[in-house]
């Protein structure tokens, strides 16, 4: 029997080594296909295409959801003359009113609140409030009414004034209640602020076009101003609720009288006196407490104190005491704040609020990065004391520092004048009380 050659075996060994090589490199590229598409494949789906098991998916799709419901992070602010922040709203606030008899402040924001905030709490660790819900809309603006039993709101998307009565309980809280109606849809663009008369006479809304309307209580109209200003930046009524006053684009600010009669009844409004001395538009204006001073921040760059209380129908024109430089306005819109005594203007550009001593035209404070949005408003409470503003989901409320100053100078200068004994122990305790309240916010000069 003969034996096969050595070539062949070979050869035949050569091919079937060659073989083996081939498959493993097939089963290899196999298996590294299948850990790739298993890597790639989209979450919640199988290595056949079948979705992964529902109860796995919807926890996934929880997390997801938690995760996007999460409240952005709220701006942190520190200062040494921060009283407190008042933080209960979940949207951003945009107005804010003390109550005349200085008990309450309202807040409202586009989480579809109203809040009402006791100011006896706010330098207490607590800060208590109660919740008016303003159903299927949201308030931009509101404000007390002088008795303090109701309040009005202007609805973002309503385009329309409601009103919301309080009604106290046992317990020492309140009920909001709507009233059935709202006032009519009469304004044609944005409406920029809306106001009520001490006096409760009447009720003003004024829109971002030039018109500024005087309503009743009951939701008609009385009249109608057309300002005359290419558009509306701001409008007010003055504390003595004499006066409708608007600032635009022109370089004055315009005063109009509301008139009644003797029994109450409208009769018309006249024009007064205007502001004029700016060189370009006037941002904001606002009153003193006693309406006869009023201050101005223009595009030109300058804010202006004026004394109003004047004799219009004289023709006695307003005077004016004081005019300070601040840049800012040229260049954003600003917002400002009077306090009731005259003795202090806070400004507001972006996020940030300047206090000015308005007898000596002198930046006492500045606060930096206040809010993590705009400042949306500004106002001092009726003592002077505090200072509010709001531009996020939080109020912050300020010790009025340059506000115990001027008491300060003021009592002083009044002393060396004093002739009479008693008025010199009045003025000296006033004194005592303003350099106290400095020494213990760390603000008294030396």
């Amino acid at each position: 029997m003969e034996l096969p050659q050595m070539p062949e075996l070979m050869g035949v060994s050569l091919l079937l080594g060659l073989l083996a090589l081939v498959a493993t490199a097939a089963v290899a590229r196999g298996w590294l296909r299948s850990e790739e598409e298993t890597s790639g494949r989209p979450a919640g789906q199988k290595a056949n295409g079948f979705p992964l098991d529902k109860s796995l998916r919807s926890k996934k799709q929880k997390q997801q959801q938690r995760i996007r419901k999460e409240k952005p992070q709220q701006h942190n602010f520190t200062h040494r003359l921060l009283a407190a922040a008042l933080k209960s709203h979940s949207g951003n606030i945009s107005c804010m009113d003390f109550s005349s008899n200085g008990k309450y402040l309202a807040t409202c924001a586009d989480d579809r609140t109203v809040r009402i905030w006791s100011t006896k709490d706010f330098l207490q660790r607590e800060h208590r409030s109660m919740r008016a819900n303003v159903e299927l809309d949201h308030a931009t603006l509101v404000r007390f009414s002088p008795d303090c039993r109701a309040f009005i709101v202007w609805l973002a998307n309503g385009d329309t004034l409601r009103v919301f009565k309080m009604t106290k309980r046992e317990d020492g809280g309140y009920t909001f209640t709507a009233t059935p109606e709202d006032f009519p849809k009469k304004h044609k663009a944005p409406v920029i602020n809306i106001g009520i008369a001490d006096t409760g006479k009447f009720i003003m809304t004024a829109s971002s076009d030039t018109t500024i309307l005087i309503w009743n209580l009951k939701g008609q109209v009385l009249s109608t101003i057309n300002t005359n200003q290419m558009n509306n930046a701001h409008a007010a009524i003055s504390p003595c609720s004499r006066f409708v006053a608007s600032c635009g684009f022109t370089p004055d600010v315009k005063v109009w009288e509301v008139c009644f009669g003797k029994k109450g009844d409208f009769q018309e409004v006249v024009r007064a006196f205007e502001l004029k001395g700016h060189s370009a538009a006037v941002h904001f204006f606002a009153f003193s407490n006693d309406s006869r001073r009023m201050a101005s921040v223009s595009k030109d760059g300058t804010w202006k104190l004026w004394d109003t209380d004047v004799e219009y129908k004289k023709q006695q024109d307003p005077y004016l005491l004081r005019t300070g430089r601040f840049e800012e306005a040229s260049t954003i819109p600003c917002r400002l704040a009077l306090s009731p005594d005259a003795q202090v203007l806070a400004l507001a550009s972006g996020s940030s609020i300047h206090l000015y001593n308005t007898r000596r035209g002198e930046k006492e404070e500045c606060f930096e990065q206040v809010h993590g949005e705009c400042i949306t408003d500004l106002s001092f409470d009726i003592t002077g004391r505090l200072l509010a503003s709001c531009g996020d989901r939080a109020v912050r409320l300020f010790h009025n520092s340059p506000g115990h100053r001027a008491v300060v100078e003021e009592m002083q200068s009044l002393l060396k004048r004093a002739s009479n004994e008693s008025t010199r122990q009045r003025l000296q305790q006033q004194l005592t009380q303003a350099q106290e309240a400095l020494k213990s916010l760390g603000a008294l000069k030396k």
